[in-house]
């Protein structure tokens, strides 16, 4: 069996994002957004185990066999990693998320300007959204960073599992993982009203209680952050709609156009070096954005981010094309990508 910290060295020697422990298949790692094959062998239902439980302790372990699901965070000499143990066709296998050794500033990301007066906001909802794996996380630890580095504001942070540690620099920053130091998304966020908070950021809107705590707590004087996965930004309406009860939906759309700040919408795209970058379009909320969500008219939030320049907005077709100019990303990305915007 591969011993863990030869897996984990190896996968950050390669510059892998990702590494995959299945039985049936190799032993894989995902570089520049592909999926590479490390041995040549298939792993057996016995090895996928043996590599898997060797990522966690004999206390895990038992939790993982109750559960029959299980996140970690492992912080090892080569780095910290993000980690998902499950079942796949009855054989236990790895999901394993190679994280950068700190946390990025918003600048380091290369994010538009208009992030950083989104995080500096007072109060009011600001989403980061995306598919699966595209970097929601790690721009939202950005816009927590830039509050903690420039104000002197107290940050809640409820995340599961936390990935990574916040140090306090002119802000305060407490962070609470799930499942240790609170039980649910919810219970967390209904602490965090009581904890005289500044900003609250969640790791994930996933339930209706979730978001309509969250609506609420930034309609009254909370800055809050948060993820939502959902594959463009037209159907952010219909996604946090789909959560909600019929007889809800008016008063969550009434939330919604109140307390929206901004939508960060990213994909990490492949770079000519191999690498990966955030493309994004960011949607600023105007009055045509609140009447737009008043109407139940998500799919027309797109036009107001192409006649939004004036407020700092950006397309993605911007956002592409500045890249492509510079020579980041290849004419075939650029298409491949821009085709899903039309």
């Amino acid at each position: 069996m591969i011993a863990r910290r030869q897996l984990l060295e190896h996968a950050k020697a390669q510059g892998a994002t990702d590494i995959h422990i299945c039985a049936g298949a190799p032993i894989l790692f995902r570089i520049g957004g592909k999926l590479v094959p490390v041995t040549k062998e298939k792993l057996t239902a016995q090895q996928s185990q043996e590599i898997a439980y060797d990522l966690l302790t004999v206390e895990q372990r038992k939790l993982f066999e109750e559960r029959l699901d299980y996140d970690l965070m492992l912080a090892e000499d080569s780095g910290r990693y993000r980690i998902n143990i499950g079942y796949f066709d009855s054989a236990v296998g790895a999901t394993i998320r190679i994280l950068p050794a700190y946390a990025r500033t918003i600048a380091e990301l290369f994010l538009p300007d208009v992030v950083r007066d989104l995080a500096r906001r007072r109060k009011g909802l600001v989403l980061i959204t995306g598919a699966t794996s595209q970097g929601k996380t790690t721009s939202m630890t950005a816009m927590i960073d830039e509050v903690n580095t420039t104000s002197e504001k107290h940050i809640i942070t409820i995340e599961d599992p936390i990935e990574y540690t916040h140090v306090n620099k002119t802000g305060v920053v407490r962070q609470r993982e799930i499942g240790r130091d609170t039980q649910s998304f919810q219970s967390g966020l209904r602490a965090a009203l009581r904890q005289d908070p500044d900003v609250i950021a969640i790791g994930e809107m996933r339930d209706y209680e979730t978001i309509k705590i969250a609506l609420t707590a930034a309609e009254t004087g909370v800055l809050v952050l948060s993820t939502l996965h959902v594959i463009s930004i037209d159907k952010i309406l219909e996604r946090l709609l789909s959560y909600a009860p019929a007889h809800d939906e008016g008063q969550l759309r009434f939330l919604l156009a109140e307390s929206l700040q901004g939508v960060i919408h990213q994909e990490l795209v492949p770079t000519v070096d191999g690498k990966q970058r955030v493309a994004c379009e960011v949607l600023v909320m105007t009055s045509a954005g609140r009447n737009i969500i008043r109407r139940k008219g998500g799919y027309f939030l797109r036009s107001v981010i192409e006649t939004g320049k004036k407020h700092g907005m950006v397309t993605m077709d911007e956002s592409i094309h500045s890249l492509l100019g510079q020579k980041i990303i290849t004419e075939a990305v650029a298409e491949s990508i821009l085709a899903n915007y039309k």
